[in-house]
């Protein structure tokens, strides 16, 4: 098993990393004996390895509530059925709300945690590659508004994170490449290292084999939990973590969160940004193509649908939560592995790069 630290002062908490850890979940953390645990899961998750999370939570009072699958139901619907399921049970201070499943999952159970008698202690497992290198570590919480993602929400760490890379075994191929954008994400801005280390352990990581996984996932938090340590609360450096994501979500948006997983608009993204970032002459020509045969690899998709019309890209993009004083801020790239926070691209810029990451008419 590998260890991260997510260096938070008084917040701080571990991700464990390993195979086998769901079955002795005991080992990895420390839950208050004769506590409840409430585990919130989805109708995926849940009948593959809710029942061995629950046989190895030995000594407390466990329940569990279990929501559907997928982007569409992560609102306030199903964050307040949370809440409900809190209040039946009669959950106090002391209870622990584990989350099992992906990022949705994660984000709702963790704002429920947040909000619930105004905090209470919560554990990520996350099972998703997503989920596992980016969404479950750093403490972003909360549900999406049909006018924009993430809208509703709150910074709240988790105490402790466990990541069981077994659960990669029944991860659908889709929602496996749909993590490694995540990945590309963090490798782009940050570690020029790690993404020519992407792009020699593609077949090997695309093959699942348990090293490479491990690897990868490690190098991906390690690089995570150094920024969040830095800017917990996304005032400054965090920002470049969102490499791809303005375009991103706004795609998610548009298309009411049911035509592209989240890291499948990430990926389409952050060929936006590298585009722009180059017609700009921020950063070395070429950095696009690079980029784009890294996705590529990964059985990520690279271009915007043609029927998106780019001035909806730009409108939605102004509710995005990085919007600062009414000026967009954009994550660019400077050169490989040293990502920008840029509020100087003026709108026929970011347009043109939209309009290039079209199919041609």
């Amino acid at each position: 098993m590998q260890t991260v630290k997510i260096d938070l002062a008084e917040r701080s908490y571990m991700v464990s990393i390993g195979s086998g850890l769901l079955d002795d979940v005991n080992a990895v953390f420390d839950i208050p004996g004769a506590s409840t645990v409430l585990v919130i899961s989805n109708e995926t998750v849940a009948p593959l390895y809710l029942d061995r999370l629950t046989a190895s939570l030995v000594g407390v009072n466990v329940q569990s509530l279990v929501l559907p699958d997928g982007e569409s139901y992560k609102t306030s619907e199903y964050w307040s059925q949370i809440i409900d399921k809190l209040i039946e049970i009669r959950s106090t201070r002391d209870t622990t709300l584990i989350t099992l499943g992906g990022g949705v999952v994660g984000d709702l159970g963790g704002f429920a945690a947040a909000s619930y008698m105004r905090g209470i202690n919560f554990i990520q497992i996350p099972t998703s590659l997503l989920a596992q290198v980016d969404a479950s570590v750093g403490g972003k919480t909360g549900f999406n508004h049909p006018r924009g993602k993430n809208l509703i929400g709150a910074f709240h760490q988790p105490v402790a994170v466990m990541v069981d890379i077994d659960t990669l075994e029944t991860l659908p191929a889709r929602e496996f490449s749909a993590g490694l954008a995540e990945v590309v994400k963090i490798a782009a801005v940050r570690d020029e290292e790690f993404l020519t280390w992407l792009e020699n352990n593609s077949p090997a990581i695309m093959a699942r084999e348990p090293e490479a996984l491990t690897g990868m996932i490690s190098r991906s938090i390690a690089n995570k939990a150094e920024v969040v340590a830095e800017d917990e609360r996304e005032a400054g450096v965090r920002a470049l973590l969102n490499f791809g994501h303005s375009f991103g979500h706004a795609l998610e948006t548009l298309t009411h969160y049911r035509s592209y997983l989240h890291g499948e608009a990430v990926a389409i993204g952050m060929m936006i940004a590298s585009r722009l970032s180059e017609l700009r002459g921020l950063c070395e020509a070429g950095f696009n193509e690079r980029l784009g045969k890294l996705l590529q690899s990964f059985n990520l998709p690279l271009e915007l649908p043609g029927n998106i019309d780019p001035d909806d890209i730009i409108d939605t993009m102004k509710l995005d939560k990085k919007v600062i004083a009414g000026l967009t801020r954009l994550i660019l790239v400077k050169s490989v592995g040293h990502g920008i926070i840029d509020s100087t691209s003026d709108i026929p810029q970011i347009a043109a790069a939209i309009k290039a990451s079209q199919p041609e008419t």
